[in-house]
């Protein structure tokens, strides 16, 4: 009779504490008929099973629900049902197409695309595989006997893959990748025996997945991210298949836990980019406040990425400006120049410009975003649930040799100066220059100098060793490098050596790791998330936690598969916990460690 107790059953919940343990919150998509959102029942209870909260998401396409469902998710299940019209792949319908499901296509493919823009883990069953293929960009055969021509009689036929067995018999097997996910979640097994209940495939994966199974005949069973994202798709139905199907579940759910962990994560930590060059993407015509597919860095990405701030840098090409009768002017042939044709930059004007148009896309965004000088002014803005950008030069070109500059630009807010670029330029040699000055010139030594005077820090990226080494030298406070990679990786000039590391952290400096695919990979193949923290760990290893960070380089070629824009930079956090680093270590290599830099340089000046 307890089963009717109903105040037996609430005391018992009472005297639990604490009230609810946080278990990861999993959005599985209903299906949709007769005027009624549904869900087999296997879905959601392996879902408990596995450790999860179910919540089963209606098929609307309000936009506004959607984005609010994917805020209060951890991970998202796509579950079975009817074909998808086929117009959403720009194709007509084909004879055998089965019974499509107009209430369902749009919102599934919508919260799929925005799930994999915020990163969460995804799991696509049977139409889900589908799904997950057709909003990345892939393709689905509408029949699959038709598509491989194996309805002829001079044809080799398919299995049979829409069984009239029991839907918790499994009736044909399938080969797997070895080293895939699905491989890994298999215990290593080669082969799976599985239940189907399908006329369409997955026919192209599209370029953010790979084929992962296949059945016997060649039909595509399994996909996966081509990015290392937690997202995996499955032809068969494993929420029938009981102890067998449980594993798929698991893995979800327990990637939906590291999810809400990188989420918490980032609601307590405060997340800094040292650098990114989206101001040169500025003459482009771009809207901060659009998700611009021109952009890398912007308001959407850096909201879906969960980073609370950038260093946007006015970046000076050195062999931009030539010296003219002592004007500065740009090297590109212009127009000459009439009433109603704006006079050439020179670099200081053209830095200033840049600076003019931070400020606009700020004040015209003044409820999401703001300009900050100091680590204070970053806290402060995160506290009121502002995004930050910070203001950098990159070429101390800019200057035009002349220290009254440095306190121009200290006026503006800039935190940091790139000191040269590619090429020598009048304070120092850089890593693809000539070796001008033999290292730091004397006007560069003057330029560092009054720089530690005005708080603004010392940036090393480009630099030569021995510009390196005269800088460290010079400086009285610690100096930085933006964006540069470990030399032992991957041997480029612009990336450090293990020496310049030690020397570097034994002055109290940091080193962040860019994300420049030919500074972290040598060779003809693409560099992945994996290279990058390659590359960090073997930063830590040499410098410890303490001297270690990030500088994307977005917007001025950086980017790698997954961590391709500021979207993806949960990714980061992800591959950090996964490294078991602590949220101390994490809170450091997030930017800590450069703002306690920025810190010491700012102190006197500041005080």
């Amino acid at each position: 009779m307890e089963r009717f107790d109903f105040n037996a059953r609430l005391t018992r919940m009472h005297q639990r504490f604490p009230v609810a343990g946080r278990r990861p919150v999993i959005g599985i998509t209903g299906n949709y008929g007769e005027q009624t959102c549904r869900l087999a029942d296997g879905y959601y209870k392996q879902i408990v099973r596995a450790g999860g909260t179910p919540l089963i998401i209606p098929p609307l396409a309000d936009e506004a629900v959607i984005l609010e469902t994917l805020e209060r998710i951890d991970a998202l299940l796509l579950s079975g049902g009817a074909d998808i019209n086929p117009l959403f792949m720009g194709e007509e319908p084909q004879p055998r197409l089965g019974g499509i499901n107009g209430e369902r296509d749009l919102p599934e493919l919508l919260i799929t695309r925005l799930a994999l823009n915020r990163q969460l883990p995804v799991l696509g069953i049977c139409r889900g595989i589908q799904t997950l293929a057709v909003a990345l960009g892939g393709k689905v055969a509408q029949d699959i006997a038709s598509a491989t021509g194996a309805d002829s009689p001079t044809t080799k036929r398919l299995l049979k893959h829409s069984q009239d067995a029991d839907r918790s018999e499994p009736t044909h097997s399938i080969n797997i990748a070895p080293g895939s996910l699905l491989h890994h979640i298999a215990s290593h097994r080669p082969t799976l025996h599985v239940n189907s209940f399908h006329h369409q495939a997955v026919s192209s994966p599209g370029p953010h997945l790979y084929v992962t199974a296949t059945a016997p005949d060649g039909i595509i069973e399994a996909v996966e991210s081509t990015e290392h994202k937690p997202i995996l798709g499955v032809q068969w139905h494993p929420e029938c298949l009981g102890d067998d199907g449980l594993p798929l579940f698991q893995w979800l759910v327990s990637e939906g836990g590291v999810f809400s962990q990188v989420k918490a994560l980032h609601s307590r930590i405060l997340t800094l980019d040292t650098h990114c060059d989206t101001p040169m993407l500025f003459p482009q015509g771009i809207d901060f406040a659009t998700r611009d597919q021109r952009l890398l860095v912007d308001l959407h990405k850096m909201t879906e990425g969960r980073l609370d701030a950038t260093i946007m840098v006015a970046y000076l090409p050195q062999k931009g400006w030539h010296k003219d009768h002592g004007h500065w002017l740009p090297t590109t042939p212009t127009t000459p120049t009439t009433p109603t044709t704006p006079t050439p930059l020179s670099p200081r004007a053209y830095a200033d410009s840049i600076f003019d148009r931070i400020e606009q896309i700020a004040s015209a965004h003044s409820g999401h975003l703001a300009i900050a000088r100091t680590p204070a002014a970053l806290r402060a803005n995160k506290r009121s649930g502002l995004k930050s950008i910070m203001l950098g030069i990159e070429n101390g070109l800019a200057l035009e040799d002349d220290l009254a500059s440095l306190d121009h630009f200290a006026s503006r807010g800039v935190v940091y100066i790139t000191l040269c670029h590619n090429g020598d330029n009048s304070i120092c040699d850089s890593a693809k220059g000539g070796a001008t000055w033999g290292g730091v010139s004397p006007f560069g030594e003057s330029v560092i100098a009054r720089m530690n005077e005005l708080g603004i820090m010392v940036d090393l990226s480009h630099a030569h060793e021995r510009s390196f080494y005269d800088a460290l030298s010079i400086s009285r406070h610690p100096i930085v490098c933006s964006h540069s990679s470990a030399r032992a990786l991957c041997d480029h000039p612009r990336n450090l050596t293990d020496e310049q590391m030690r020397a570097l952290a034994a002055r109290g400096g940091v080193c962040q790791v860019t994300l420049y695919p030919g500074f972290l990979k040598a060779g003809a193949q693409e560099a992945t998330i994996l290279d990058a923290m390659a590359h960090l760990d073997h930063a830590v290893s040499i410098m410890g936690t303490d001297h270690v960070g990030l500088g994307t380089d977005f917007d001025g070629d950086g980017g790698v598969a997954g961590l391709a824009d500021a979207s993806e930079l949960t990714n980061y956090t992800r591959q950090l916990l996964a490294r078991h680093y602590s949220e101390e270590d994490i809170q450091r290599l997030w930017g800590g460690n450069f703002l306690r830099v920025m810190e010491e340089v700012q102190k006197q000046h500041f005080c």
